[in-house]
């Protein structure tokens, strides 16, 4: 079970489906979203069935960005793994990765990186039509990164540097070889 992190454009979506591709158990976790914006690898919902499960205790985390709401739901992520799958959960900040870990599963934490210049090439590149969003949405996950630099990380790949298949061996190795979390140099990282 995976949880990844990561700025847009850092290949989240690319490594999971390569993931997919090497290793068909693998499964990305569609979130529930509510809003504008992109449908694909969502569960779409309302704001109120969101709701709904938050103050039910179905929740594992629940965030708002770029004018929507997104949740992890317990239930989700129980059923791919019922069916055998290896949820691939891409949370989007470090408060994510640390709820989904509630669930209790071996999680393994990995945080994807690129910078900036990458990250908004890459968005310009698939045609995002809000890139603007998206670079801010890349400060924050930096600040996010920094205030929370003492968490620890299964994995740190640079994007920029490997290819996906790289990444995608280099996951399926830490989960194989059940890697434990460790302390990063975040601060160097991102610079």
């Amino acid at each position: 079970m995976m949880a990844a992190d990561g700025p847009p454009g850092s290949g989240k979506d690319t490594i999971t489906s390569e993931l997919v591709r090497l290793r068909p158990e693998f499964a990305l976790f569609e979130r529930l979203k509510a809003g504008p914006g992109r449908s694909a690898g969502y569960r779409l919902t309302t704001v109120d069935h969101i709701e709904e499960l938050s103050r039910a205790g179905g929740l594992l985390y629940r965030n708002s960005r770029y004018d929507a709401e997104y949740a992890i739901d317990r239930q989700g992520v129980a059923s791919l793994v019922d069916a055998d799958r290896v949820p691939v959960l891409h949370v989007g900040q470090v408060v994510g990765a640390i709820a989904v870990a509630a669930f209790p599963l071996q999680w393994i934490r990995v945080l994807l990186w690129c910078p900036l210049d990458v990250s908004e090439s890459r968005s310009i590149g698939r045609g995002d039509k809000d890139v603007e969003a998206r670079v801010k949405v890349w400060h924050e996950t930096r600040d996010d990164l920094l205030a929370h630099e003492t968490e620890p990380w299964t994995l740190i790949l640079r994007t920029d540097q490997l290819r996906p298949t790289e990444s995608a061996n280099a996951i399926i190795e830490a989960l194989t070889a059940t890697a434990s979390a460790e302390g990063r140099n975040i601060r160097e990282l991102v610079g």
